[in-house]
C-alpha cells in the first residue's frame, strides 16, 4: 500500500474498469493507501505472463483491491487469482469489488494466510511478507513461488548507491530480496520517488 495511492489517480482517464470500481470503493471509505498508477500498469502487464488454467496470482495486503484490480485485469482466462486483507470492513468491500468475477478471492486474513493459496506464479507483497518491519519476517518464497515464480516487492525508495541505505542505516530488507538466493532479482523504477524489488525463483 503507498501513501497517497488513491490520490494519484485524480484526473487520468482510460482504466481498467474493473480498477475504477475498486478505486470507487478506495474513496467511499477514505483509504488512501492504494496501489498508485504506475506500480499497477506493471503488475497488469506481469499478470498476464502467468499461465492460462491453474495459474495462480496471489497479493498481500489488497486493501480496497485497487492493486488486485490491476492484477485481475490483466491475467488471463483459467488463471485465478487470491487476495488478503487483515482489516474486514476492507476485505469486505474489497470483495465486493470483485463480486461478479468468480476467478477472485479476497479473504479477511493476516499476509502469512496466502500460502493456504498457493504456491504461485506471480505473489505481490504489498501488506506483509516484505520483511521491512522489525519483527515481521519475509515471506518464504521458496514455499510460496512455483519453480520460475516471480514475485514483487513493492514500495521501496529509489537509492543511488550501494549498499542501499534507508533511514540513516543499510538497507536490510532491500538487500534481503536483491540478494536471494533462491531468486533471481533486479530493483525497477516506477517513479522518481517509487521502485520495486522483482524477482523469479530459480528452477
Amino acid at each position: 500500500m503507498t501513501l497517497h495511492g488513491t490520490d494519484a489517480y485524480t484526473g487520468l482517464s482510460g482504466l481498467p474498469p474493473l480498477v475504477g470500481r475498486a478505486l470507487d470503493a478506495a474513496r467511499s471509505q477514505s483509504f488512501g493507501c492504494s496501489c498508485r498508477p504506475e506500480q499497477g500498469r506493471p503488475l497488469q502487464v506481469l499478470a498476464g505472463g502467468v499461465g492460462g488454467s491453474g495459474g495462480r496470482i496471489g497479493e498481500t495486503g489488497t486493501g480496497l483491491g485497487v492493486g488486485l484490480a490491476w492484477l485481475a485485469s490483466g491475467a488471463r482466462a483459467g488463471v485465478r487469482l487470491f487476495g488478503v486483507e487483515r482489516e474486514p470492513e476492507r476485505a469486505r468491500a474489497a470483495a465486493e469489488v470483485f463480486r461478479e468475477r468468480a476467478e477472485v478471492t479476497v479473504a479477511c486474513a493476516d499476509w502469512r494466510d496466502i500460502a493456504a493459496y498457493g504456491p504461485f506464479e506471480l505473489l505481490v507483497l504489498d501488506g506483509g511478507g516484505q520483511g521491512k518491519v522489525p519483527g515481521d519476517p519475509a515471506a518464504d518464497v521458496e514455499r510460496l513461488l512455483v519453480p520460475g515464480g516471480m514475485v514483487v516487492v513493492d514500495d521501496f525508495t529509489p537509492v543511488e548507491q550501494w549498499p542501499p541505505r534507508f533511514g540513516g542505516g543499510v538497507d536490510r530488507a532491500r538487500l534481503h530480496w536483491l540478494e536471494h538466493p533462491a531468486l533471481r532479482a533486479v530493483e525497477v523504477r516506477l517513479a522518481s520517488d517509487l521502485c520495486a524489488v522483482v524477482g523469479t525463483r530459480r528452477r
